[in-house]
């Protein structure tokens, strides 16, 4: 056989060997198919047990969804991979104790009031939690019945209020001509608080004791913390004598409450700590967006003027805004800084303290003036803000409700603004004392008898400066009076140590604006502290009061 056919006869086989193989495999398949089809003919479940089985496959899959997360692996990754476990927050059962201050168990409960619901008007009783801490443009859910609700019940809110004023003031309206203000409006004389009854004179009041006057209920209750006429809502709330020149702040609500003889003169001067040559800077006007660079330009460096720009401008606040949440009739277009804190200094606005809740236990604060902010280092009542910017930053949003913010839209400072401002609050000077030297002490020369008298008291028996001290009258740190010794009532806590310079200028007094006089002021003072004064040495203290 040649070399040409053993090649032909090799191709042929392997194209035969190659079809076989091909046509086998499909056969071979087909037969084990087959096979396994004539099996399960012979061996057929029963419909029950296909159902069982199914079932029992679906179980399986949903268990292991179900568990899949908490599913450990076989074994524990190594130690590198790992994190700490989170333990449980320790727990002391032993820790409902009668602490001196703890008035959980002897308080009243808070009411639940919506706003614009009239809260009970000694809110000094009450105690505990609110609700909730955070405020929502939906508490007012329909605007027209919201003023319709509040408008109707003012008489009322407003006449009951008048009653409660009545049992802690005697409203005379007197003033002393002789003694003014810095700019020369009269200064009212006191005390008006009212005595309690049974009592003849406040010397009788002041030789009793913390626990006798606690047993017999004869705290004043002009001593007492003021709260806001209608604290369900609170908030800004202006005098007539502002209000007089801008009706807009007007309350659909509420009515300020002080006469006006017990507040400070509108407008107040304005004095800077870098410009004493110029006196008085406002030139008897209130600074407005509309003439404080008139006023300015050329006074202040372009940062202060900055600053005074921001702290003139209006803005949203919790209730003078443009939404359903506001207490004016009319969308209002907001509060400047310097509408309370009228030319650096103070118009008596009321506020309540943004640093607490729920808003019933918010102390209401009577405006603080600005005055000496550049030799202050606390700032707001019991915060202990530690400076200008930072006050400016706080002041931003006045209520201190970062989601009412957001609804609403708040001035949304940044930081260099609020320096800016902060800038500005930080020249603002101390009033003219020109009775005081250097040091803050009585001229002798220039001091009257009585002044001098007072001098002496207050820098010897009655103790004033140890928290007072010249010669800005202020030790800059927090106090508490433990007032709830002589009443029972909610703890009022710490408070900043105010500066008495410029004092005569700023009244009604405390941080609440509950002592209307500076002669309430001493009264109280010589209670609390159990100084024992005689009529003639509160005389001399006031005297001396008078011309820090």
């Amino acid at each position: 056989m040649d070399k040409r056919l053993r090649r032909q006869l090799t191709i042929i086989f392997l194209l035969l060997f190659l079809v076989f193989a091909l046509v086998g495999l499909p056969l071979e398949q087909r037969g084990w198919l087959v096979a396994n089809s004539s099996a399960q003919k012979k061996s057929e479940p029963s419909k029950a047990t296909v159902a069982a089985d199914k079932k029992k496959e679906m179980d399986h899959a949903v268990g292991n969804t179900a568990n899949s997360a908490a599913t450990k692996p076989s074994t524990a990754p190594p130690e590198e991979m790992r994190m700490t476990e989170r333990s449980p927050a320790a727990y002391d059962s032993t820790w409902d104790r009668d602490y001196p201050q703890d008035q959980r168990k002897k308080l009243l409960a808070f009411p639940d009031l919506r706003p614009g619901d009239i809260p009970p008007v000694k809110l000094y009783l009450y105690g505990g939690a609110g609700r909730s801490s955070y405020a929502s443009v939906d508490d007012v859910a329909n605007f027209k019945e919201f003023y319709e609700r509040l408008s109707e019940q003012k008489p009322a809110v407003m006449a009951r209020w008048k009653a409660y004023l009545n049992t802690r003031y005697a409203f005379t309206g007197k003033t002393d001509a002789t003694v003014t203000m810095t700019r020369g409006k009269p200064l009212p004389v006191g005390p008006i608080v009212k005595l309690p009854d049974g009592l003849k004179s406040w010397e009788e009041l002041a030789n009793l004791t913390p626990e006798e006057i606690l047993k017999r209920d004869l705290f004043p209750e002009g001593f007492r913390p003021l709260s806001h006429p209608l604290q369900s809502t609170g908030h800004m709330l202006f005098s007539d004598l502002w209000l007089a020149s801008h009706p807009e702040n007007k309350r659909f609500d509420v009515d300020f409450d002080i006469p006006t003889a017990y507040l400070p003169e509108f407008p107040p001067p304005l004095f800077l700590t870098t410009r004493p040559d110029l006196g008085d800077v406002s030139r008897g006007e209130e600074i407005t967006e509309a003439n404080f660079y008139r006023l300015f330009n050329g006074i202040l460096t372009p940062e202060q003027l900055k600053g005074l720009e921001k702290l003139v401008i209006k803005a949203n606040t919790s209730w003078f805004n443009q939404t359903k949440h506001r207490l004016t009739k009319l969308p209002s277009q907001g509060i400047a800084c310097f509408d309370c804190h009228v030319n650096g200094h103070t118009n008596a606005a009321i506020e309540m303290d943004p640093g607490q809740r729920p808003t019933l236990g918010r102390v209401r604060l009577d405006t603080p003036t600005l005055r000496g902010n550049n030799v202050f280092l606390i700032f707001s009542r019991s915060r202990s803000i530690r400076s200008v910017d930072h006050f400016a930053e706080v002041e931003e949003y006045f209520d201190g409700d970062v989601g009412l913010a957001q609804q609403i839209g708040g001035r949304e400072f940044n930081k260099g603004t609020t320096n800016v401002m902060g800038d500005f609050n930080s020249i603002i000077a101390l009033p003219p004392a020109p009775k005081l030297d250097r040091y803050g002490r009585l001229i002798p020369a220039k001091a009257s008898e009585a002044e001098s008298r007072g001098e002496k008291l207050f820098f010897g028996k009655a103790n004033c400066s140890s928290c007072h001290a010249a010669p800005y009258y202020t030790d800059n740190q927090m106090h508490d009076l433990r007032l709830e010794d002589f009443y029972f009532g909610r703890a009022e806590g710490w408070v900043k140590t105010f500066s008495l310079r410029g004092i005569k200028d700023s009244p009604p007094y405390l941080h609440d604006g509950r002592l209307p006089t500076l002669e309430d002021s001493v009264e109280f003072f010589n209670v609390v502290f159990q100084l024992k004064l005689a009529q003639a040495e509160k005389k001399d203290l006031v005297a001396f009061l008078r011309v820090l």
